[in-house]
């Protein structure tokens, strides 16, 4: 079976520590952690001079698994290792001669297989025996609830600290996509002036393009107080710029709320700890809650969550024909204020 106690770091830090398994699986639908454990083994386990007879990088589509044993049983040159990647190894059709491999490797091998997307059959004898002796490591999806964190503490790892609503503008703007996300982070502390302390909205809105005052958060904020002035500008602004605000994205959001507040109502405990837990928020988004629960009675909050999906079907041409999709929000919003 898969270890479920090897994380991400303890990974690298063995690796670091050149403390190598003959094996590592990666598998999982979050690339990122798969390329970046690939990749710092490819930087890290040999030098530049060894690597250009003992570092081999595969492809799936173009290799089957008797092809990656014979390379693996190759004796490195002038060097103690050498290193094997296998990329888009879910394209591999079997690996079931793996287990012939696994239960005698080469120790001077360092075999990778990055299966993206998927993960291999943990009942598969070849699994067990690779979990025997090597990393069977599972890179899974992070929870939108989860993204602010991890933002703030890759920042941190840079020293670089980060304003909470700037979080929030990046995590509506760029979902739970690991990749894009660190990408967008570098090119924010390339961006940022020297003598900045911390990433800001203002920031945020200049480098990548989201507006901190006219954005899902900004009009689901507005909503909850009830700030009909607010709420319809922001639903103006969307209209003007549609290609940025997408209605299905707003929707989402919208939707994802209001759902939860439905939750919220049939909690036992209220505080904030108990509905982060259950709502899979983090604590800082606890107060939304708490405030639109008053704002919204039950009755009232399942009614707006119908019209949402009403909202949705006509968005996408359901009983509709004519209707932009910015009167579509404007009507919406208008129900649900009133």
């Amino acid at each position: 079976m898969a270890k479920k106690d090897t994380t991400y770091e303890e990974i690298i830090s063995d690796i670091r520590n050149r403390q190598f398994k003959p094996i590592y699986f990666l598998m999982g639908d979050e690339p990122y952690y798969i390329d970046k454990i690939s990749d710092f083994i490819l930087n890290n386990v040999l030098t530049e001079d060894e690597q250009e007879f003992n570092q081999t990088i595969l492809y799936g589509k173009d290799v089957d698994i008797r092809t990656v044993i014979d390379t693996a049983r190759r004796f490195p040159m002038m060097s103690e290792y050498q290193v094997i990647v296998v990329r888009e190894a879910q394209n591999i059709k079997s690996f079931d001669d793996l287990v012939f491999y696994a239960q005698k490797p080469l120790l001077s091998t360092i075999l990778v297989f990055c299966y993206k997307y998927g993960k291999m059959d943990m009942r598969k004898k070849y699994a067990s025996e690779v979990a025997k002796i090597g990393v069977v490591y599972e890179s899974k999806k992070l929870y939108e609830s989860q993204i602010p964190a991890f933002i703030t503490n890759y920042l941190r790892n840079k020293k670089v600290a980060i304003d909470e609503k700037a979080v929030i503008m990046l995590t509506e703007f760029l979902g739970n996509d690991l990749s894009r996300i660190t990408s967008e982070l570098d090119k924010l502390l390339i961006t940022k002036p020297a003598d900045a302390k911390s990433i800001t909205p203002d920031l945020v809105e200049k480098n990548i393009g989201i507006s901190k005052d006219f954005n899902n958060f900004e009009l689901l904020t507005a909503l909850i107080k009830k700030d009909a002035l607010k709420a319809h500008r922001i639903v103006h602004y969307f209209e003007q710029n549609p290609k940025n605000n997408p209605l299905v994205v707003t929707l989402t959001v919208l939707f994802n709320f209001f759902s939860n507040l439905m939750l919220y109502y049939y909690l036992p405990d209220k505080n904030d700890s108990a509905v982060a837990s259950a709502l899979r928020i983090t604590p800082y988004f606890t107060k939304d809650y708490h405030l639109a629960a008053r704002s919204f009675s039950g009755v009232k909050t399942m009614q707006i969550v119908g019209l949402i999906r009403t909202c949705d079907a006509k968005g996408k041409g359901v009983d509709n024909s004519s209707v932009l999709q910015g009167e579509l929000l404007k009507e919406l919003v208008c129900r649900i204020l009133h």
